[in-house]
């Protein structure tokens, strides 16, 4: 992880915070530090219980108070949310320029893209402070063709069979 390094998961299909974790996973047993932080998934996570283990070489974060889905919650409890969600963003740019760790993964910060709560501009500037110190990882449903230019890799999770419905 010399060169900094921005790597986009992507798809509609299940499997995109795995994938991210395992790159998380990859990164400790290297001897590398990460920040996790988590969007619009509430705050009653435990898949992210076990990973807490790693630390302190990976710490996991979440800013939501909610226990919910953001996409899950009257417009009222949305607006309330959307300013933890913010207060996370906020907190990542914040590890960026204080170069806390090595990898810092934003699992479904691009649904922030998509809800409008952040723009592709202030991605941009996430990325140009990651230059030669962060690796950055993030994930979500879709990538904006704009972003495309200022990421390395862009892995897509595509759902092919599911008999879970």
């Amino acid at each position: 992880m010399k060169d900094n390094f921005v790597q986009v998961i992507y798809g509609e299909g299940p499997g995109k915070t795995s994938a991210a974790l395992g790159k998380c996973i990859q990164a400790v047993s290297l001897g590398y530090t990460v920040v996790f932080i988590s969007f619009l998934k509430g705050k009653n996570q435990d898949e992210y219980e076990c990973i807490k283990r790693l630390e302190p070489d990976m710490k996991v974060f979440c800013f939501e108070k909610e226990e919910e889905r953001y996409e899950e919650l009257s417009s009222e409890r949305q607006e309330e949310e959307k300013l933890n969600l913010m207060n996370g963003f906020h907190f990542a740019n914040k590890v960026v320029e204080t170069g806390e760790c090595d990898l810092l993964v934003l699992d479904e910060v691009l649904g922030m893209l998509d809800l409008g709560m952040i723009t592709v501009q202030d991605i941009y500037r996430l990325i140009e402070h990651c230059e030669g110190q962060t690796d950055l990882l993030m994930t979500g449903k879709c990538i904006p063709k704009e972003l495309l230019q200022h990421v390395n890799l862009v892995a897509e999770i595509k759902l092919v069979k599911s008999d879970l419905d």
